[in-house]
């Protein structure tokens, strides 16, 4: 099992100290950076800087969106930055969610998948320097009746291949995940549960490819942080789970109160998500299940983080993406070094 680490946001408050714990992360091995997206910051320019500041580290976008781009962009800035850092881009893809994609993008939130399918069957045939043509139900490449011509990419990527991830909750989507990406960027695992609620899903699609788990690389986002006092380690998480629970989306289409269901959570998710719809964001963190918030994170030393590094490798982990607690950089570095020494207690590194 490989370590991660995700920096989040850009903007959301520690961009000072992010370049740093970057660094520091490429210093101690870890295997890759990932940088998020939403309606702030953009993934690709944050990880250019990042990767003109480190050394080895790949860096990914997790996630590039799907609505924010046509596809053939996403195609140019994937070899543009794997030229540029040398081969070490990963092409992390999402949907969004409905109020991102229909608010702020202008864009329908229909057919997730279908669209998904398509812009990857798109990305891949532009980077590897087809000319580019393509007749779906979303796309039309070149358009029908106009000047337009098939037109091959100009930039050569490092790499023939581009990893490419894709961010998958729900059954169907992880399995299509498995049948047509790399890897895929997961969220609150729990690994008593990652088999059932994800890597059955993912194996399924690999198998209707032809394919294994050979290779596919299954890479949750774990928070860490690291102390002695394992609940009060967990409220520091209430906010961020009763964000994504209870607010991350409208009632009926929230994936994360759906996964916190099939995890067993099925009348807790319900009273985040009331209790946060209706307002009342103290209430619904309070209403997080400790148990929830312990079983999709690294709490408490380093001897028990150890154990539970071990249960996510036991489980089908292949890289284990970090996000490091802590209200200063000393603390962020810290956590990002006993990552390391658990993977090590572990017998993992």
């Amino acid at each position: 099992m490989r370590l991660g680490i995700n920096l989040g946001y850009w903007g959301a408050g520690m961009d000072g100290d992010n370049l740093a714990v970057a660094q520091e992360a490429d210093r101690l091995g870890y295997d890759v950076c990932w940088a998020a997206e939403a309606y702030g910051s953009d993934a690709p320019t944050v990880l250019a800087w990042v990767a003109a500041k480190t050394e080895r580290i790949d860096v990914g976008s997790a996630i590039m969106q799907i609505p924010a781009r046509q596809p053939a962009m996403t195609a140019m800035t994937a070899a543009t930055l794997d030229s540029l850092t040398g081969g070490r881009f990963r092409l992390g893809l999402g949907v969004s969610g409905p109020q991102v994609s229909e608010g702020w993008y202008g864009v329908k939130f229909d057919k997730p998948l279908a669209r998904t399918r398509e812009y990857v069957e798109i990305v891949r045939k532009a980077m590897s320097r087809e000319r580019l043509t393509h007749d779906g139900e979303h796309w039309t490449l070149p358009l029908p009746g106009g000047p337009g011509k098939p037109i091959k990419l100009t930039v050569h990527p490092e790499r023939e291949h581009i990893p490419l991830y894709i961010a998958a909750i729900g059954p169907k989507n992880l399995e299509q995940t498995g049948e047509i990406a790399d890897g895929a960027l997961l969220i609150f695992p729990s690994a008593a549960h990652l088999e059932e609620t994800a890597l059955r899903h993912i194996r399924a699609g690999r198998e209707k490819a032809g394919l294994t788990m050979d290779g596919f690389d299954a890479c949750p986002t774990v928070p860490l942080a690291l102390g002695d006092d394992v609940d009060a380690l967990a409220d520091v998480f209430r906010p961020y789970t009763a964000l994504y629970v209870g607010g991350m989306g409208s009632r009926k289409q929230n994936f994360y109160n759906q996964l916190a269901q099939r995890m067993g959570y099925e009348k807790e998710a319900a009273e985040i998500q009331d209790k946060y719809l209706a307002g009342d964001k103290a209430g619904a963190a309070a209403a997080v299940p400790q148990s929830l918030i312990d079983q999709t994170a690294l709490l408490g030393p380093v001897e028990r983080i150890a154990e539970r590094m071990t249960a996510y490798a036991e489980a089908g982990v292949t890289t284990l993406t970090l996000a490091p607690a802590g209200f200063t950089l000393d603390e962020r570095v810290a956590a990002l070094r006993a990552g390391v020494e658990a993977m090590e207690r572990a017998g993992l590194a």
